[in-house]
């Protein structure tokens, strides 16, 4: 069973154990039409990381859409989840992927898509898509790189 939801309507802090483990923070509470298929979407414009190569920052918008089976994410946590990456070092395609694995690993979702839009740096956009089709482990992804506003190949099966 999920963690109960906790962090609703409190101030938060987060403990290093929890900075270290992002996926403690997530919470989730029993859907309200689980005979139902329905989508979810968060988007969350103001991510940051760190590039684990320069140290630079790093920003992006995080979506993630999902048909819940038996758990939904409860909102708050999601966003404390996104603030413990704010001083990782991780790169644009592990952010992605960490984030899916989390999920799913929380909400065993029916489906979830994570997309990550990472914001220019270098002269260069990028934006990652990680899929979870309804069974652990399985999935695909996207890398799609710009440069100069130009949009490249979508790369499947990477």
């Amino acid at each position: 069973m999920p963690n109960p939801v906790t962090q609703l309507g409190k101030r938060s802090v987060l403990t290093a154990q929890q900075l270290r483990e992002p996926r403690t923070i997530l919470e989730a509470f029993p859907n309200p039409h689980p005979g139902r298929d329905y989508s979810v979407e968060f988007v969350f414009p103001e991510f940051t990381s760190v590039c684990p190569v320069t140290a630079q920052p790093d920003f992006a918008t995080i979506t993630i859409q999902y048909v819940p089976d038996r758990y939904c994410v409860e909102m708050k946590s999601l966003k404390l989840y996104f603030f413990a990456f704010r001083d990782k070092g991780i790169f644009f395609e592990s952010v992605v992927n960490t984030v899916l694995d989390d999920l799913v690993r929380v909400l065993a979702p029916r489906r979830m898509k994570v997309t990550g839009a990472f914001n220019v740096r270098g002269g260069m956009a990028a934006t990652v898509t990680a899929e979870h089709p309804g069974r652990l482990g399985a999935g695909k992804m996207s890398v799609r790189r710009s440069t100069n506003g130009r949009r490249a190949k979508r790369v499947e099966g990477l």
